[in-house]
């Protein structure tokens, strides 16, 4: 069975995949381009007109690059029998949407969706373990 664990954010994608015994990592980085758009300029009359900075322009392109960032995710999530999301803000929830949408199928096999803080590599393959109750820890669950 492949169990496979993904915390996101808009920087980067870190998986971790639990398959036969062993695991393994893959990284995805986003290639999202950070906007800060300064804002607009006054004319030099009193009371004069603003130019205003379109955000639209900014907020569709982030859009476009955000989907191409979930689908190099989905391209490391083949085959995969259970699937846990991790991560902080709104990444997860906009990848979560994107699954629902464009990838039914993948949807339907997420067990756990859980806000997650940044973490080490080990903290995270820990989590993962545990929600997948594979926890080294206590393998008999008795504690």
């Amino acid at each position: 069975m492949k169990r496979v664990g993904i915390w996101l954010d808009k920087k980067e994608a870190l998986g971790v995949v639990l398959e036969d015994g062993g695991e393994s990592v893959f990284n995805v980085e986003s290639e999202l381009e950070f906007f800060n758009p300064k804002g607009g300029s006054r004319s030099k009359a009193n009371w004069g007109p603003q130019d205003v900075v379109q955000d639209s322009k900014y907020l569709e392109r982030e859009k476009h690059q955000l989907k191409r960032y979930f689908e190099n995710i989905t391209l490391e999530l083949h085959d995969v029998d259970e699937l846990a999301i991790f991560g902080p803000a709104e990444a997860p929830e906009k990848f979560l949407d994107e699954l629902e949408e464009r990838y039914p199928a993948l949807a339907q096999k997420i067990i756990a969706s859980e806000k997650a803080d940044s973490m080490t590599q080990n903290q995270f393959t820990a989590l993962v373990k545990q929600t997948f109750g594979m926890d080294d820890r206590y393998p008999d669950k008795s504690i």
